[in-house]
């Protein structure tokens, strides 16, 4: 599966904060780390932040593109159920 996150690294803790809405209409997950962004270490600790809320192994979890950028796309080994039912608990309620 593909999940497409945007990354605040250095904010302070590390945790998925919801979900957002870029200004093209994309859906992303809103997640922040503490680690700063040097030598990839902040893309790591993205990887392991997305297992421990999928409850996987952090090998499971890869980014795929956006090395450098904010928005980045994850590939996970996760079937859809188990990773929509993980997003249904960010959305808001309603």
């Amino acid at each position: 599966m593909r999940l497409d996150v945007r990354l605040t690294p250095k904010g302070g803790r590390d945790r998925i904060d919801g979900l957002g809405v870029l200004s093209d209409g994309r859906s992303v997950v809103l997640a922040r780390v503490s680690t700063a962004p040097e030598k990839g270490a902040a893309n790591k600790a993205l990887e392991r932040l997305v297992a421990a809320w999928l409850a996987i192994a952090p090998s499971r979890v890869a980014i795929s593109s956006g090395d450098t950028a904010r928005l980045k796309t994850l590939a996970i080994e996760i079937n859809e159920a188990e990773l929509l039912a993980a997003l249904e608990q960010l959305a808001p309620a309603s």
